[in-house]
């Protein structure tokens, strides 16, 4: 380590601040924090005795100094270390500090090794900037006696050129954070907003305020009236799928109250936690953010960290921008998802449309190619035209919706039930040979001839059946040719048989 220029720090008032001048010019032209804690150190190091180094910062609303900069006998090291501000004088106080010997005694900053030499003699001085304490600058040397009070004295004109440089800094860098975050929240708001898909919407938003937030987990709840469910998790937040509680006395009643970003410290035992989530929780602390959909919450946004760390002023704001972008997408999607579903839905009878039934049929025969069993049943309801024409078209409708609550009730979740068109009705059954086909069509039969409405106007019905048979079908329609052969082929027989007993009667 170079000797300290014993003339300029014993010399004249002109000529110390020509080195003060100078050290404030290198300085304010460093902005990354890294480096300017290093410059600070080797322009402290040309004027004074600096064996050891270091640079602490404060935190106030913590009551944190942290140890961000150090140097021994010439070894820099880029470090953290913490304590409370508080227990440092020159912290405290804001005044600087000089110890002629006995650093062991008044340091709570030790250079040196634990059993070896240790550094006797040591000057601190305040990073002063606005009246606020920034934190702290401290040289140390191996020999009692090191330093002087004039010593001291340009010690303390470096930590003042030194905070303000540091704040600059901490201001470049600030500004170049949010503007990378802007950058980011924009990149974010264009990949939501590129899915239509509200569960894909869900994921991105949850990965996303991880990324943004530094968070070790997340999740979305949404609104159901006065329960939520929790729609997705990831990462430390696993909970599971469609878990439910009610929304009174938890931090969704707070949101939809408050329509704030709630902070919510030790989550286990805060009483706004859902006690259906307390069994799963593993992080330390969280954030909920409301979801606001046309004017009203319809969910919440959490994010949460296993460490016990508070979340920042800046987090909140950055939590809420996202949540904005993470609403107006998922709207997006619901809105999309509506407009899906009633283009694929029949509006008379809420079952699937015929545009849907194509879209399930072509999967379901790709499976069936592949080995899978596949029936259909193409039904209709008997002289539907007559019953019409005598009974008017609503009560034509009604039966029709009646017809369509029966096989709603008869279909498997795995199985879809459709409207083809007019009375004509498909049901599509997976992993069905024809004989579970026959069976299926009876019981709707029977549940037919059951219905006080259909039984009261003679209201019956007729099927065709036709099994999937590779290497004799190929297509969805070869599927639907034959059952509307076989339908017609069995109302055939049927009327044969009508009339061959009208004969009978007759005769």
């Amino acid at each position: 380590m170079a000797k300290r220029d014993t003339g300029a720090t014993r010399g004249s008032l002109e000529e110390r601040y020509r080195v003060l001048l100078e050290i404030g010019r290198n300085l304010t032209g460093t902005l990354s924090p890294e480096d300017l804690y290093r410059t600070i150190y080797r322009e402290t190091a040309r004027v004074v005795e600096a064996s050891g180094f270091y640079v602490s910062l404060y935190n106030q609303a913590r009551d944190l100094a942290t140890v961000v900069f150090y140097a021994d006998r010439g070894r820099e090291r880029r470090v953290e270390i913490s304590y409370r501000g508080s227990d440092s004088a020159v912290i405290r106080s804001g005044r600087s500090s000089l110890i002629l010997d006995g650093v062991r005694d008044h340091s709570l900053m030790l250079l040196g090794e634990e059993d070896g030499e240790i550094t006797r003699s040591a000057m601190a001085a305040p990073l002063r900037y606005k009246g606020r304490v920034l934190g702290s600058i401290s040289t140390q040397s191996y020999q009692a006696g090191a330093y002087r009070p004039e010593d001291l004295e340009l010690l303390q004109g470096i930590a003042d050129v030194a905070a303000v440089a540091i704040e600059n800094a901490r201001y470049v860098s600030e500004l170049e954070r949010r503007r990378l975050e802007a950058e980011r929240i924009e990149e974010i708001g264009r990949a939501l907003t590129s899915s239509l898909d509200a569960q894909e919407v869900i994921d991105k938003v949850i990965a996303s305020a991880s990324e943004l937030l530094d968070a070790d987990g997340g999740a979305v709840c949404l609104l159901e009236g006065r329960e939520a469910r929790i729609a997705a998790s990831q990462g430390e937040t696993d909970y599971p799928s469609d878990l439910r509680w009610p929304v009174d006395g938890t931090f969704l009643e707070a949101l939809i109250d408050t329509r704030r970003v709630a902070v919510m410290e030790n989550l286990r035992t805060n009483r706004l936690t859902p006690e259906a989530l307390r069994p799963h929780i593993t992080a330390a602390c969280g954030l909920a953010i409301p979801l606001i959909l046309n004017g009203d919450v319809e969910g919440a946004l959490t994010v949460c960290r296993t460490q016990p760390e508070s979340f920042s002023e800046e987090d909140l704001h950055v939590a809420q921008r996202l949540a904005s972008q993470a609403a107006v997408a998922l709207a997006n999607a619901r809105l999309h998802s509506d407009l899906q579903a009633q283009s694929m839905t029949d509006p008379l009878t809420g079952l699937p449309n015929r545009r849907h039934l194509q879209v399930h049929l072509e999967r379901e025969v790709a499976a069936a190619r592949r080995g899978r069993s596949l029936t259909l049943l193409l039904l209709d309801l008997d002289d539907f035209k007559r019953f019409n024409d005598t009974k008017g078209h609503v009560a034509g409708d009604d039966a029709l919706r009646a017809f369509a609550s029966i096989l709603a009730a008869e279909t498997r979740r795995m199985n879809l039930v459709a409207r083809f068109g007019g009375d004509e009705f498909v049901s599509v059954l997976a992993d069905t040979e024809s004989a579970g086909g026959r069976l299926h069509a009876e019981r709707i039969a029977q549940r037919v001839a059951a219905d006080p409405l259909l039984s009261a106007s003679d209201v019956t019905v007729s099927y065709g059946l036709a099994c999937f048979r590779p290497g004799e079908m190929e297509t969805v329609e070869d599927l639907v040719r034959a059952a509307d052969d076989d339908l017609y082929r069995r109302k055939a027989e049927r009327e044969a048989a009508r009339a061959s007993t009208t004969v009978a009667e007759k005769a």
